[in-house]
């Protein structure tokens, strides 16, 4: 069963990225009951690289920044 909150959050986590151009996700799902975390490591050579930039409006070497929500 998905359990989804009835109004999306802010920021489901943030990214950041290292010297060496990988992009460092730490999210964050919360519900009523549970609260589960995960980090994903997407190096430049990741098909998923480019569209994640993207989707964050923006990474540079040395920076964070909170993770929008993807759309549905």
């Amino acid at each position: 069963m998905v359990v989804t909150p009835a109004t999306p959050p802010a920021s489901i986590g943030t990214a950041s990225m290292r010297a060496d151009g990988t992009i460092v996700l730490n999210l964050i799902a919360e519900t009523d009951a549970i609260t589960g975390e995960a980090r994903i490591e997407i190096t430049p050579r990741d098909p998923r690289y480019k569209d994640t930039i993207e989707h964050l409006g923006g990474l540079q070497q040395g920076q964070a920044k909170p993770i929008p929500p993807w759309p549905e």
